[in-house]
């Protein structure tokens, strides 16, 4: 072994608790890099895997009752390669013995003609068989959606019940099935595997109970290459048009594949975010360290010089011993990636559904991970690195100049009326004003991080609550196939336990201007309500009596929209119509571009009479199921859902994903709080070591000069807390920004206990920095330490 490289462990076998510290603040950086990136690489990779196998459709039409003749049309428009046709209906489903309202989406498999697109895979059991019985009163063969199987414990041969087109049928559940356009299934777009489930029956037997036979409601559209899908769409809009033509979506408008996106898009910020503070951190702890060593190692440098080494192997000395901390951190980053991201993965397969779908951490990651960490440390090092080639032989062989000392800003502002001890503290601070501030930075990052990992429990506990609490204040929602008459209120008001019934009418339109619109529903909600209430971000309230129209603030700026402006509204179902309305107000909400106005106004609009569509009630307590069980008996009620039971099935899989990940981030700031605090602790005391030598000559205690040294780290900590609750809140609208979509906002809140907590995790892991050093400190060798240093 060279001697140079001896000299290298010896200095490391010396430093090894500080080379360990930064070597975990370089796992953290590595770690959430390779957790959030290799997680998201597992999901492109089986969602593009799934799309292809699966065929997925690129555009979905929806109409209401369409021949199957108008296929052939739909074939010749421009830029469509494909059509494929299918019935879709939602019903409401029952489980034996459990009384949860669950919500059913039928879709139709043409067995004389195999689906070309959306294919249905097994996972389990068998296919519907060809011969299925159409009879009225036979049972109906299902294959289930694996998230609803999986989340009720179903699996072939399982019984259930369900109001086909208001008749009670009997489903056997045959096999489990996966398809590309229901990776994430859930109502709405919320998460809630318990209660909505997709189950694919024969078509035959589907358009049998709703009195469809040779008609569709669905296709599934494939685009030929190089064809531009707005032109597509516009052209099959039209074709649609007169058969109650509801919409025809691109794939970025499909709910599955749009919250598959949004969670890819806010793993990849996460994943650059976090990383990007650590391994600034690291490179500011190895610049710190390196810089100290130097320092230190002045003579040695000197007599390797005197005795032949050059500057290079001096130089390459240094990049060694930076190169085996960083080698360590990396490599225990990359176990660490590897752990954290299978576990996500996990996490998000009980989310987002696929025939294969494993975590897989590539080479190509790992290699653009420690060539991003290499880059950061010797950018952190080289400074200090390049200090030690530059010095001649001759110079340190000499002691360092006395530092030139002057009054400090601090002493020219009256700090001589502070104690002794305090002015010493202050004294060392502000002239290493760098290396102060650098400390506190890095304190105040993992006050930051704590913030952030607990950010998202805060935000969606804001988002239940604006909705589900402010917003949603009845305790039961139904709705109809069609607009009814709103006399249907009164029946639903003599339902045993209903105290209260609001009404509600949506209505599927475009707004916008003439070559420039958006599909949205236009929601008609009661002008002063009481069950069902537009919030806006700030949890206000947003009357809609006599305001006319009015857009979210997204939909608005989208359009180009001002308040005042006309607004071109297409209605696209019922009697078509385009109608021009002014824009009465925008409103800043957590959901989606939608559109409100007043139900009575929009039924004044539309002309046709006093039509709802949906309905909310409130019930006397421990009355709702006694409701949703009466409620079946209504043929015009298609479905319906308890606001307790789908809070219930969200939670559940909410908390438990944001507590992993408040304690992963928790974990990742504690790391960065122990590796600034620690460090600084011992570079500091390696400095002054022969100061606290003196004053314990000359009769203070232990105490006494400890305070001298960790009264600075406690002043440290104490402004890098709220400086730290700043940034996070800085990073925290910045994330909130970054992640903002067409289909949600997050709220930019954070609460006091967040704030509570973060203070409280970079608090105690200074501290205990802080005893560690402590020990040092009582075991300071006073000889060696008051040893001549000329």
């Amino acid at each position: 072994m060279k001697t140079l490289d001896r000299k290298m462990l010896r200095d490391l076998r010396r430093m090894w608790s500080q080379a360990l510290s930064i070597a975990l603040v370089v796992a953290s950086g590595v770690g959430g890099f390779l957790t959030s990136l290799s997680a998201v690489d597992s999901l492109e990779r089986a969602r593009d895997q799934f799309y292809a196998s699966g065929r997925f459709a690129d555009l979905f039409v929806a109409v209401k009752n369409a021949p199957q003749a108008l296929a052939a049309r739909l074939r010749e428009a421009p830029g469509v390669a494909d059509v494929q046709t299918t019935l879709e209906q939602v019903a409401r489903v029952e489980l034996a013995g459990l009384p949860d309202p669950i919500i059913g989406q039928l879709i139709g498999i043409d067995r004389r003609a195999p689906h070309r697109m959306n294919l249905v895979a097994l996972s389990a059991g068998r296919p519907l068989r060809t011969d299925a019985a159409t009879s009225a009163d036979a049972d109906i063969e299902v294959l289930v959606s694996e998230a609803f199987a999986q989340a009720r414990a179903l699996a072939p041969g399982a019984r259930m019940f369900a109001q086909v087109n208001g008749k009670r049928r009997t489903l056997r559940v045959v096999g489990i099935a996966l398809s590309p356009e229901f990776i994430f299934a859930g109502l709405w777009g919320m998460p809630d595997a318990r209660g909505f489930g997709v189950l694919w029956v024969d078509r035959d037997v589907l358009a049998a109970a709703y009195d469809m036979v040779g008609a569709f409601n669905q296709a599934a559209v494939k685009l030929a290459p190089g064809a531009r899908a707005e032109a597509t769409v516009a052209a099959l809009t039209t074709l649609v048009a007169p058969y109650g033509g509801r919409s025809v979506a691109t794939r970025a408008e499909q709910v599955s594949h749009a919250m598959l996106e949004n969670e890819l898009k806010q793993q990849r910020l996460m994943g650059t975010l976090l990383p990007t503070i650590f391994l600034a951190v690291a490179a500011f702890l190895l610049n710190v360290v390196v810089a100290r060593l130097v320092a230190t190692q002045r003579e040695q440098i000197a007599t390797l010089k005197a005795v032949g080494y050059a500057n290079a192997a001096i130089t390459v000395h240094y990049l060694k011993l930076v190169a085996l901390i960083v080698l360590a951190g990396l490599v225990l980053g990359i176990g660490i990636g590897k752990e954290l991201g299978y576990l996500l993965t996990r996490l998000y397969a009980e989310s987002f559904h696929f025939p294969n779908f494993n975590h897989q951490l590539t080479p190509g990651r790992i290699a653009l991970g420690a060539g991003i960490t290499a880059f950061t440390a010797l950018l952190g090092t080289a400074h200090a690195i390049a200090a030690s080639a530059r010095l001649l032989p001759a110079e340190p062989m000499r002691p360092p100049a006395p530092a030139h000392y002057r009054r400090t800003m601090l002493e020219r502002l009256g700090i001589e009326r502070l104690g002794t001890a305090l002015r010493m503290i202050l004294r060392n601070m502000e002239r290493r004003r760098a290396r102060t501030v650098l400390a506190g930075a890095g304190v105040a990052a993992a006050v930051a991080i704590v913030i952030m990992g607990n950010f998202f429990r805060d935000a969606i506990g804001v988002i239940i609550d604006t909705q589900f609490n402010l917003g949603l204040r009845g305790d039961i929602s139904m709705w109809t196939v069609d607009p009814v008459d709103d006399q249907a209120r009164l029946l639903l008001a003599r339902l045993p336990g209903v105290r209260h019934v609001e009404s509600m009418r949506f209505v599927n339109v475009n707004v916008g201007k003439l070559h420039q619109r958006e599909r949205t529903l236009l929601r008609g909600y009661a002008g002063r309500p009481e069950l069902y209430r537009v919030i806006d971000l700030a949890q206000h309230e947003l009357l809609l009596e006599g305001r006319g129209l009015v857009l979210t603030d997204r939909l608005a700026d989208k359009l180009g929209l001002q308040v005042g402006d006309p607004v071109r509204v297409e209605v696209l179902e019922g009697r078509r119509r385009i109608l021009s309305v002014p824009l009465g107000g925008t409103v800043d909400e957590m959901f989606g571009m939608n559109a409100y106005m007043e139900r009575g106004a929009l039924n004044r609009l539309l002309g046709d009479g006093d039509l709802s569509t949906g309905f909310v009630l409130s019930v006397a307590p421990g009355m709702a199921e006694r409701v949703l069980v009466a409620s079946k008996a209504l043929p015009r009620i298609a479905g319906a859902w308890s606001k307790a039971t789908m809070l219930n099935n969200m939670e559940a899989i909410t908390a438990r994903n944001v507590r992993i990940m408040s304690t992963i981030l928790t974990t990742f700031a504690v790391v960065i709080a122990v590796g600034v605090v620690y460090n600084n602790a011992r570079i500091a005391l390696s400095e002054r070591a022969w100061e606290l030598a003196s004053l314990r000559v000359l009769g203070f205690t232990r105490a006494e000069v400890a305070t001298m040294l960790l009264g600075e780290i406690g002043l440290v900590i104490a402004a890098a807390v709220p400086a730290g609750m700043l940034m996070g809140r800085a990073l925290v609208g910045l994330l909130a920004h970054w992640m903002k979509s067409d289909q949600l906002h997050f709220p930019v809140v954070i609460a006091p206990a967040t704030y509570a907590w973060a203070a409280l995790a970079v608090v105690a892991a200074g501290a205990a920095s802080a005893l560690v050093v402590r020990r040092h400190i009582n075991s300071l060798n006073l000889v060696e330490a008051l040893k001549a240093r000329d």
